[in-house]
């Protein structure tokens, strides 16, 4: 059946719905997406003493970490979960290196968060900026070819520049805010850029424009073999091992550190606050609240009927978005009538063009189950 003659249904349990075209559901309404992510959740992992657990994590970064500048390197993006997990780093005693990957599109908000924070807290920081001039072009190749993985571009340097970092000042581990308690559940089509597939990505930049990715970093799956197993850099993510509550992380660095809120999940940055309040929604029928929703629904930090009427508010401010989008067009420096039509084109996913899929996907379950 084709998607758009499916009949509308939103699971039972969480929010998500046929907007995700492959989405199942099982007798009790109940869908894939939260039932996997509650398997995920009833791991060792997460059921075990998480405190042993995580005490075992910070002595393992302290140990291999003695007689080094630094002990471990975090990304920082001036939104919660970044600014948190640096607060905790140093609660627990490590001795991080902060870095900022800058490609061109922060918010003011974000760079005043990430200001105040390594102040107050006195860790070293750095900022890793990419070549602009070659970041617009790989970005805009992705504009142009109408995929929604818009991200991609940014989701492959970040891993390159924290690499790179790592590499040069010999720190181990690389920590990042990444967590399950909000980002358990998201489609792939919806965020296929979160598996880092070099082959897209390059076939992208090569058919939709003429640059030469020569100084913003890449990392893909024979990047990710090539440092976690010569370079033996390890990601480690902690705010799984904790109690983690978004919205307690919040007020606590509001409180702490006069951190302020930039508006939406991921909205730290100008072109991603964008893309998924309007763009994703409007164009791609896919409305990244639902994911995040169901994610806290699962995890049990809201209830359904909250996710429910927090989805009845537009995902967008309707009185600024002709002003972001004649923004994001002198950015990109195209003319505003050439920006909308890239809008209107039809939307497309990983599905419609050459990519690594399968093998990306059998790697990461051998890593996960014999490695990590």
């Amino acid at each position: 059946m084709n998607i758009k003659d499916r009949p509308y249904q939103i699971c039972s349990y969480c929010v998500m719905d046929t907007s995700d075209e492959d989405i199942v559901f099982d007798e009790n309404g109940r869908c894939n997406h939260c039932k996997e992510f509650e398997k995920v959740l009833q791991q060792p992992r997460f059921t075990s003493d998480n405190e042993k657990q995580l005490e075992s994590l910070i002595n393992l970064v302290k140990t291999k970490g003695k007689n080094r500048k630094y002990d471990c390197l975090l990304g920082i993006s001036g939104g919660v979960d970044s600014c948190y997990s640096v607060y905790l780093c140093v609660k627990w005693g490590l001795r991080p290196l902060v870095m900022h990957m800058d490609n061109g599109w922060n918010s003011e908000i974000a760079v005043a968060n990430v200001k105040k924070l390594v102040n107050k807290l006195g860790v070293d920081y750095v900022s890793y900026v990419l070549d602009w001039t070659e970041f617009r072009e790989i970005q805009l190749a992705f504009l142009k070819s109408s995929i929604v993985d818009l991200e991609m571009p940014t989701d492959l340097a970040i891993p390159g520049s924290l690499y790179r970092t790592a590499v040069k000042h010999k720190i181990p581990f690389i920590i990042s805010g990444g967590n399950y308690s909000g980002e358990g559940i998201l489609p792939l089509t919806w965020g296929y850029h979160v598996l880092k597939d070099a082959k897209l990505y390059r076939h992208i930049v090569k058919k939709y424009s003429s640059v030469s990715i020569k100084k913003v970093p890449l990392v893909g799956l024979w990047g990710e073999i090539y440092y976690k197993f010569a370079k033996r850099i390890k990601y480690l993510y902690p705010l799984n091992y904790i109690k983690y509550n978004k919205d307690e992380a919040r007020e606590f660095l509001k409180k702490e550190f006069d951190w302020h809120d930039y508006g939406g999940k991921h909205h730290e940055s100008k072109i991603t606050g964008f893309w998924h309040s309007y763009a994703m929604p409007v164009k791609y029928n896919m409305d990244y609240r639902r994911a995040t929703l169901s994610s806290q629904i699962v995890s049990g930090q809201v209830t359904r009927d909250y996710a429910l009427e927090k989805l009845k508010e537009l995902p967008y401010n309707p009185e600024k978005i002709e002003a972001d989008k004649t923004y994001i067009a002198k950015k990109y420096s195209i003319s505003r009538e050439e920006f909308d039509s890239y809008l209107n084109q039809e939307p497309k996913t990983y599905k419609d063009f050459p990519n690594q899929k399968k093998l990306i996907l059998k790697f990461y379950d051998w890593y996960r189950k014999f490695i990590a």
